[in-house]
């Protein structure tokens, strides 16, 4: 690595170095606050009539190299007047900058990729800069997020790097839909399709789609949650949108060269806080033999750990005393090493950006890696005065070896979680018998795979290459009439390879078999034709109009190879099995759209904005009448500029009611689609759908009223943004029941309805800023509740997921009139009189069916601080949640393996109730496989969830320096403590569910991670 970096300096020095003229001179100074005196970093100071400039340190400071005594400089930021002072007989310049009271305000990216005055949105829209995406980075940008933004909530899955954020704004947005919001790259949309998620059954999570971005790359993301905020993207805006901007080049800039460094070492986090006291065994007895060893291995029943031997799984004899290591101590240290390059340069009429960034990931799990190239090329021309083209590709290039399983399923690498607490897991190393190849089988189990032996032989690969692209051309027939033609396509190719290795255990004759190699390519396309005007229709009273039109298309194709029994051992080919199997899908959404968006302002105090659009979707029966038309209305009234406060320096209210449409989450819904099928005997077969279509679905509509406030006092130094929402879906399209005698077992209905309602509260404050130091505080909090209004026609419960250990007795579902997803699990069984009631040999019977909780929280937010003195700066990050519930198989495990510290009790003289005793062990196994609500537990936490500490080294130390102009360097940690929890054993976080299903569902996942590393910034001249 070092090395590379010196070749590169060596480069870099032969393209940009350059020989400092004798008649030039090197001007420094420090530029601040005309009003305060505060220094203001950021600030351009560049060479009149020339490319040579730079910008202001956190300090103010700045140093600009080769000025001719003769050169004028120009100092340059928005909202302040600039300034241009003569070079003529100086060295030094100080300059105060006056604010400028007619700049216009703050400017953010709203739908279409639109910028427009923050102040005069009807709407809540939330940004976070890449400063607080880039330091203690993710491999996944969006998890990023959490805790950064009122109503979203960002829960990352519990799979290693490369693995799915989910992230759900303002509570669950519909019934059938994926819970995700839209991701739009520079206006275009992009593709965030899940690529395979984990169930009850076990499966891998193989990422999504923003987890594939460089968060080097990204400027600034911006939150639309509203669905005024979101309406001109339709159909998939109920779910709200994320606006991404990318990094560019700026116009006039210099040549610019960055080199940046992350490194991330991760390690694995043991929450569990089980008994050592009683060890392997059953009926309190230790093993008396290797098979009653392997049988118990995962049993804590046995005798009291008295530090004598026992016999192992392998006929051994070892200590029967707590082992020297737990399951945690399996994993390696895990590392995130991210190197990054851009360029940039500006020139009068245009700029470029350009950048190579490479990830190399190692999970904490053995062997198993990810690697990431990224280029990204950013480029914006003017070809005439009246013609701008931009332009944006993004190439990834990703390779994951080995992803883990996860839940609990064959080929888990997490089984050891449930070992005895006197077994090391060294001793079932290396998972196999190396003579032939088989498995070590440590369990009563065989579809238990063992963890060393999936690691060290285990095959489950995908390689990703994917082209995002977006072009705009713009027409400006005046400066404020133009025309935009845009387009952006995301094209992804995957290839899988995964295998179920030769020797594992539950496979024929341990000749394991070919799970599935093949490959599968997705696409979105979207072009938009967008006319817009800015107007004067009275001295008064102004117009910001836009009128466009769109399409979108998406496609999706797959096909494979797979079969069973290999004949030569370790020739994973499809060449090699005795039973071949093949498979292939296809799938084509597209949507016509128009729309429109009219701005009206008055005297700057007062805007008013309706939008609407119209939309067609292919998903649906034609000819009947499918096309929906859609509008919002938002107005926002700064009264600031009406009163006489002098704390005040903002004040505006804002309201807007908005509709969105929607169309089926699956495609194929309306008529009977048969489908080929494997081959019997030597004969083409075929098979038909199970679900009855409806050729009679419309699209289903969102619908939304948000009221709003935001106040700033003091010059900034104290803001406060509130917004109240209430959001209710109509007509959502879902799977209902049927009996199988019907020869179908669901049917298409358009009955579905929730409603979500919440406040959303942002605290911004400066309580200290002087010239030396500054401490910026943001508190943000929501308060949120959810209601399922109707499901089917009958309003029965919908069931989404479950987990293998409670298996049919405890399940997430819609239930109306209850929040949504609920954890529906059996209680206790009671008597009159309220007491628990047992059977006869005294174990406990199962009661009711009840609903438990949410598994959204109901409250949440974070606590952002940060501090700079001088050079250094400094922050922290706390995140909470409250009021979700979890389904956790680990309860469950934990008490029927007699791992839970509640089982203790009774352990001698077994456990009474209603004068009945039964025998520790045989009650608390009935109580987790009969009272499944004792796998329910409390997801509330409280988190340290990011720390950094930086130094930005002054810039006068690079004055002489031919390449080197800056550096900053910075210490990073993430997830560094779980401050409170409810849950005795588990991260409240924990899931090993990338979709909607399996929210709030815990089990057999990876274990959480905590992170710490360093950031290094070079600024090359």
């Amino acid at each position: 690595m070092n090395k590379n970096l010196q070749s590169l300096m060596v480069f870099v020095m032969l393209l940009f170095s350059q020989t400092v003229l004798a008649q030039t001179k090197t001007i420094s100074g420090t530029v601040t606050d005309a009003g305060d005196g505060m220094a203001i970093p950021g600030v351009n100071v560049f060479l009149k009539g020339t490319t040579n400039g730079t910008s202001t340190d956190l300090d103010g400071k700045y140093n600009l190299a080769n000025v001719p005594e003769d050169g004028t400089l120009v100092f340059s930021f928005i909202g302040y007047v600039s300034q241009e002072v003569a070079a003529a007989g100086k060295n030094t310049i100080d300059i105060s900058l006056a604010q400028d009271t007619e700049e216009l305000g703050e400017v953010v990216v709203t739908a279409l990729g639109i910028s427009k005055e923050k102040e005069k949105l009807g709407y809540s829209v939330t940004e976070v800069g890449s400063e607080s995406l880039n330091k203690a980075r993710e491999t996944n940008v969006a998890n990023s997020l959490a805790g950064r933004v009122a109503g979203l909530v960002v829960k990352g899955t519990s799979s290693g790097p490369g693995g799915t954020s989910k992230v759900t704004l303002r509570g669950i947005p519909s019934i059938s839909g994926s819970g995700s919001p839209l991701y739009v790259i520079n206006g275009v949309p992009m593709d965030n399709s899940q690529r395979g998620s984990a169930g009850q059954w076990g499966g891998s999570d193989n990422g999504d789609g923003i987890g594939n971005l460089s968060p080097d790359d990204i400027e600034s993301m911006t939150v639309l949650k509203g669905q005024a905020a979101s309406a001109l993207y339709g159909t998939r805006a109920s779910n709200g949108v994320i606006m991404i901007t990318t990094k560019k080049g700026s116009k006039g800039d210099d040549w610019s060269l960055n080199y940046t460094l992350n490194y991330m070492a991760e390690k694995a986090v043991d929450f569990t806080d089980f008994q050592q006291v009683y060890g392997q065994g059953t009926g309190g007895n230790k093993p008396g033999s290797a098979d009653e060893a392997k049988t118990t291995g995962r049993l804590a029943w046995g005798a009291m750990m008295d530090g004598s031997s026992v016999i192992g799984f392998d006929g051994n004899q070892y200590t029967y005393s707590p082992a020297s290591e737990n399951y945690i101590d399996f994993y390696r240290t895990g590392s995130n090493l991210t190197n990054t390059v851009s360029i940039s340069k500006g020139f009068a009429d245009g700029s470029f950006r350009f950048s190579y960034s490479n990830l190399n990931a190692q999970s904490i799990v053995p062997n198993s890696d990810v690697n990431r190239n990224t280029f990204n090329l950013s480029v914006e021309q003017n070809i005439s005065d009246k013609i701008n083209i931009s332009a944006m590709v993004n190439y990834i290039d990703q390779r994951s070896e080995n992803i883990p399983f996860l839940s609990d399923g064959p080929k888990n690498p997490n089984n050891f979680l449930f070992l005895a607490p006197n077994i090391d897991h060294n001793i079932f190393a290396p998972g196999y018998d190396e003579a032939t190849g088989a498995e070590t089988v440590f369990s009563d189990d065989i579809y238990v795979t063992n963890p060393y032996f999936i690691t060290n032989q285990g095959v489950n690969d995908l390689g990703r290459r994917r082209m995002i692209t977006a072009i705009s051309a713009k027409y400006s027939f005046t400066e404020k009439i133009y025309a935009m033609l845009r387009m952006g396509n995301d094209v992804s190719n995957d290839k899988v390879f995964s295998v179920d290795p030769y020797g594992m255990a539950y496979t024929n004759n341990l000749q394991g078999g070919l799970s599935g190699r093949g490959q599968s390519e997705r696409s979105e396309l979207n072009v938009d034709a967008i006319f817009g005007a800015q107007v004067d229709l009275t001295q008064d009273i102004d117009l910001d109009a836009i009128v466009g039109a769109s399409v979108r298309n998406n496609k999706y194709e797959t096909v494979g190879v797979g079969g069973s029994r290999f004949v030569l051992p370790y020739l994973y080919s499809p060449f090699n099995v005795e039973a071949f199997s093949r498979s292939y899908d296809y799938d084509e959404r597209e949507v016509h759209s128009a729309y429109y968006s009219l701005d009206f302002g008055y005297k700057d105090f007062l805007t008013l904005t309706t939008t609407g659009r119209y939309d067609t979707y292919s998903t649906l029966a034609p000819m009947k009448d499918t096309g929906i038309f859609t509008t919002s209305v938002t107005g926002a009234f700064i009264f600031d500029r009406l009163l006489d406060i002098p704390a005040m320096d903002f004040g505006k209210l804002r309201a807007s009611y908005a509709v969105t449409s929607g169309q089926p989450y699956a495609a194929y819904l309306t008529k009977f689609y048969y489908t080929s099928a494997n081959a019997y005997a030597g004969v083409p077969a075929g098979s038909s759908p199970l679900t009855l279509p409806n050729q009679n679905l419309k699209p289903y509509t969102t619908d939304e009223i948000e009221i709003g406030l935001d106040v700033s006092f003091f010059k900034g130094r104290l803001a406060f943004d509130v917004a109240y929402y209430d959001k209710t879906t109509h007509r959502e399209i879902m799977d209902a029941n049927l009996s199988i005698t019907s020869g179908f077992n669901s049917y298409t209905v358009a009955t579905g309805s929730i409603n979500n309602k919440g406040l959303e509260v942002l605290v911004t404050g400066v309580p200290v800023r002087n010239n030396d130091f500054s401490w910026t505080t943001s508190f943000n909090m929501t308060s949120m509740k959810n209601k399922v209004l109707s499901t089917d026609n009958n309003n029965n419960p919908i069931n989404l997921g479950q987990n293998r250990a409670t298996l049919g007795n405890a399940v997430t579902a819609f239930v109306v009139g209850e929040a949504g997803p609920q954890i529906r699990a059996y209680d206790y069984a009671y008597d009159d009189d309220g007491n628990i009631m047992v059977d006869e040999a005294g174990l406990p019977i199962r009661g009711e069916l009840k609903n438990w909780g949410s598994v959204l929280p109901t409250f949440y937010g974070g606590w952002n601080n940060e501090f700079s003195y001088k050079g250094i700066n400094m922050s922290f990050l706390i995140d909470y949640s409250y009021g979700n519930k979890v389904l956790s198989a680990t309860e469950f495990y934990s008490h029927f393996r007699g791992l839970h510290k509640n089982t203790l009790v009774g352990r001698e003289g077994g456990v009474t109730n209603d004068g009945v005793t039964a025998s520790a062990e045989d009650y608390y196994r009935a109580l987790a496989q009969n009272v499944t609500s004792t796998s329910v537990v409390d997801g509330d936490y409280i988190k340290l969830r990011q720390f950094t500490l930086g130094y930005s080294l002054p810039s006068k130390i690079f004055a002489n320096t031919p390449v080197l102009k800056g550096l900053d360097i910075s210490f990073v940690a993430r997830n560094l403590a779980i401050l409170m929890r409810k849950a005795d054993n588990i991260d409240p976080e924990a899931n090993f569910g990338s979709n909607i299903n399996y929210i709030g569902i815990e089990g057999t996942s990876l274990p959480s991670t905590r992170s710490f590393g360093f950031n290094l910034n070079f600024k090359l001249n």
